[in-house]
């Protein structure tokens, strides 16, 4: 039967297989693709629908490409299901993020070894119970890239661990505007005491889709701020916008996993 996606251009990121790459980074932001691409060799956009931009070139001689996901779940879902479709197999997510725990400090890096499924698209992939996990591999790369960036500064440093994935932005952020403030802070509460490092918007369901399609995923965030501690009363917390780290971190680690997968070949 005939279908809107059974075409060999992806209904969604518009493009065609041999316009995308083996290896691909993820950021949000459809304006931060340029940016991004500027450090790929030859990158060229091959695409713009939506909130899709989309482009290609190349690192250490492999087809890389650049793809924004738009803001949340559902969206970066689609962009990694059509990416697979067209034949890439390694996916580093590069966003941003609020930190949670008190070690995080605005600036730093945050590399996602799993997620908390505070989302719904994972379960349209995953039981209810089921991890959202990073691969191993492309972690263990960004967190070399990640150390040889950091000096251990304030806002100059890098940390591994787990993080909060959420559909509310404002639902999270002002939880006492919300009808169900109590169980939105209770969950909150929750997750800070069991260390978790920062909340974001689309590592559960990236993480969800890698592992039903069998696909490598990985994510490095720039903490803005760290929005627990501006919970308290008087804290004067700085912010950065600035997510050129995060961005060198995931070119860096694209071209450690290219040379480890040319190793094993």
């Amino acid at each position: 039967m005939a279908s809107l996606i059974d075409t060999e251009r992806q209904f969604h990121i518009a493009t065609l297989p041999d316009e995308v790459g083996g290896y691909v980074i993820l950021p949000g932001d459809p304006f931060r693709v340029p940016k991004i691409a500027e450090y790929i060799d030859d990158a060229k956009q091959v695409a713009h629908n939506r909130e899709f931009n989309v482009y290609t070139g190349t690192l250490c001689g492999e087809k890389v490409t650049v793809c924004s996901t738009g803001i949340g779940g559902p969206s970066a879902a689609i962009a990694v299901e059509e990416l697979v479709k067209c034949g890439a197999h390694t996916f580093i997510r590069i966003g941003t993020c609020g930190g949670m725990n008190d070690k995080v400090c605005a600036g730093d890096l945050i590399i996602a070894t799993a997620a908390v499924r505070g989302e719904g698209t994972s379960y349209e992939y995953m039981p209810t119970g089921y991890p959202a996990a990073a691969d191993f591999t492309v972690t263990n790369a960004i967190a070399d890239a990640a150390k040889a960036l950091s000096d251990g500064r304030k806002g100059n440093g890098w940390h591994a661990g787990v993080v909060h994935s959420k559909d509310s932005f404002y639902g999270q952020l002002e939880p006492d505007n919300s009808p169900v403030s109590d169980k939105v802070k209770g969950r909150w509460d929750s997750y800070v005491r069991l260390g978790c490092l920062a909340s974001e918007m689309e590592c559960a369901a990236l993480y969800s889709v890698g592992q039903a399609r069998g696909v490598r995923c990985g994510a490095v965030l720039a903490s803005l701020w760290n929005c627990q501690k501006n919970l308290n009363e008087g804290a004067d917390e700085s912010i950065t916008l600035d997510t050129d780290r995060a961005i060198r971190c995931s070119i860096e680690a694209i071209k450690l996993l290219i040379a480890l997968d040319k190793e094993a070949k």
